[in-house]
């Protein structure tokens, strides 16, 4: 009876959590569809929680777990081959997928706090090298705090990334949030060449410090060669104030030791408060401070020395930075990092059309649900338990 129970709870969530797909076109001929959308998202899903890694790997999941599936769906024709899966994955409209995931992530998490990293990721076996088809570029935003993925954009390459994330910033909802972006997408060699005056990209960067502001967040962005002028001035201008003792503009400053592993890293933080000379020369939507962080790390005999420049559209004392910062590399060790060791991103070889698209939304769906399931156990450990244990398979997707 418990069972039973249990059975019927998994099957009205899953109603639940499919009814925010429900709006996903399925370009296929009505009349000739075998396997229903909806099933076949529910295929993907489960299958990518339980450990599989490729198409092959869920269509062997849908053959050998069919009675599990049957739980939530009929299934009356039992589940695709792999080649057949493939074909429908890569037909789906990626865009449209895309914000299917936003509206069940802003459901679940409601407006995030805190830190929201943007940063891009490759998948690097999703390209061809014969016919010059480039691997995918994704650009996602990550909730620190909740340590979720709120949502992603892909791009045809890397050099897109700033093109793509005004339009993943108006996916979101980021009300009072602090956007944290890492040289605001630098471009590769190709697009250096076809802009070499760099004005294009300053004002999409402007475009995105602006489309913050005006959705009421904050931003926190790092200055490097992809904003030359602006970064010079700044750097000119540090490096006058420093030798005066900065008694010629108002900051705030403080400095932390931390060390570990045989490591010792000094910080010190400045924040300069006075940018009204810095608006009158590049007019910066909402920039209220620019704050520098020089860092000395001390290794045995080894002596590192690193000074980093952002600017920001808070009003921030000199012990505030360091924390949003760090916050902002949680998207490469808990998202990056996880779906490369656990999910094998980077290995996945599929490249037809939207499928790698498809495939790295569904990824984000899994990452979201092992990362809110119950336990203390790792990542990796609770993708396992969800491959062995139906159970806690069904409860994942019952939340």
């Amino acid at each position: 009876m418990e069972d039973a129970t249990t059975d019927c709870s998994a099957f009205n969530e899953t109603v639940v959590f499919l009814s925010y797909f429900k709006d996903l076109k399925d370009p296929r001929q009505q009349g000739k569809v075998t396997y229903p959308l909806d099933e076949i998202l529910l295929l993907c899903l489960l299958a990518m929680l339980a450990g599989a890694e490729a198409v092959t790997d869920i269509a062997l999941f849908g053959r050998k777990k069919l009675d599990l599936l049957r739980r939530f769906r009929p299934f009356k024709d039992g589940t695709p081959a792999h080649d057949h899966l493939g074909d429908i994955l890569a037909v789906l409209d990626a865009e449209q997928f895309q914000r299917c995931f936003v509206a069940w992530v802003a459901a679940q998490t409601g407006v995030p706090e805190g830190v929201i990293a943007v940063d891009g990721k490759t998948s690097r076996r999703s390209g061809r090298k014969k016919g010059r088809s480039p691997a995918i570029h994704t650009v996602s935003a990550f909730a620190a705090r909740q340590r979720l993925v709120l949502g992603q954009v892909k791009v045809a390459e890397k050099s897109n990334e700033i093109i793509a994330t005004p339009k993943l910033l108006d996916m979101l909802a980021i009300e009072g949030a602090i956007v944290t972006i890492d040289a605001m997408g630098e471009t590769g060699q190709r697009f250096r060449q076809a802009k070499p005056d760099g004005m294009a990209r300053r004002g999409c960067q402007r475009d995105i410090a602006r489309k913050v502001v005006g959705k009421k967040a904050d931003y926190v962005l790092v200055l490097k060669g992809n904003q030359r002028s602006l970064r010079e001035d700044v750097e000119t201008f540090v490096a006058e104030q420093q030798a005066a003792g900065f008694k010629d503009t108002k900051v705030s400053q403080d400095q932390t030791v931390d060390g570990d592993h045989g490591r010792i890293e000094t910080r010190t933080t400045t924040v300069i408060h006075d940018v009204a000379w810095l608006q009158e020369r590049h007019n910066w939507p909402g920039l209220r401070a620019v704050v520098v962080v020089e860092s000395t790390r001390e290794i045995g005999d080894k002596i590192e020395q690193e000074t980093r420049f952002y600017i920001t559209s808070l009003v921030l004392l000199a012990h505030l930075p360091g924390p949003i910062v760090r916050s902002h590399w949680a998207i490469e060790n808990s998202v990056h990092g996880v779906l490369d060791m656990i999910f094998r991103d980077d290995g996945c070889r599929v490249r037809t059309d939207h499928a790698p698209a498809n495939l790295a939304t569904i990824r984000h769906v899994a990452y979201n649900l092992i990362r809110t399931a119950p336990g203390k156990s790792s990542l990796r450990l609770k993708r396992k338990a969800a491959g062995w244990d139906d159970n806690f398979l069904a409860e994942m997707i019952a939340r």
